[in-house]
């Protein structure tokens, strides 16, 4: 298990990437939405969280349209029709509601999925 470590000049905070389920962009700040259910608003823009999650050994994030990062091992729902993305998997333990996306982020996603070698992991 991987730890992303966040330093601000006020806090560190410690969170397992196993226990992300996405990010989101909020203008100049991102929430961090964990699978107990619980948000973190950050002091971070996206790119931030973004060039970080290229640094993990296994990296599971994918960046989808300009304003959501998501973990591909939650992902268990990709609906065209209503452009909605929706999360599932035996870690989740809280209620994650489904997330608007884009229709073509929504289109690359799922064609990447596809597209996926090897088995999946959720």
């Amino acid at each position: 298990m991987e730890w992303l470590r966040i330093s601000t000049s006020t806090e560190l905070v410690r969170v397992a990437t196993d226990e992300i389920v996405y990010v989101r962009a909020d203008g100049n700040y991102s929430d961090l939405v964990l699978t107990n259910g619980k948000s973190r608003k950050m002091t971070f823009q996206l790119h931030f969280f973004d060039e970080v999650f290229q640094q993990l050994q296994n990296n599971m994030f994918t960046r989808v349209g300009r304003s959501l990062i998501v973990n591909r091992r939650y992902i268990h729902v990709i609906n065209l029709t209503e452009q909605m993305l929706i999360f599932s998997g035996q870690q989740i333990k809280g209620d994650i509601k489904p997330v608007n996306v884009s229709r073509e982020a929504l289109r690359q996603l799922k064609e990447l999925l596809e597209n996926e070698k090897g088995a999946d992991n959720g």
